[in-house]
């Protein structure tokens, strides 16, 4: 399984903290954001900071493996 953690607005569009998805062999980060966006249209434009395995990551490409946790956030503001 795939851990995916949402932070701030994209977990609110999501309407979820965290989902659990099964990893299918060969499956990139590309295709694991694609799956996410489809059934929920919107809630990924937002998404500015993606990590895994809390290491920062822009290589949509990355493979996936079983047990992975993946992070998804939009920008922060605040003071």
């Amino acid at each position: 399984m795939i851990r995916v953690l949402f932070f701030g607005p994209v977990a609110e569009r999501i309407g979820a903290r965290e989902l659990e998805l099964p990893c299918v062999a060969g499956m990139r980060l590309q295709a694991l954001i694609e799956q996410l966006s489809a059934q929920h249209p919107g809630a990924f434009d937002i998404v500015s900071f993606i990590a895994v395995n809390q290491t920062q990551v822009h290589d949509t490409q990355l493979p996936l493996n079983d047990g992975d946790e993946i992070a998804l956030m939009a920008k922060f503001s605040g003071g």
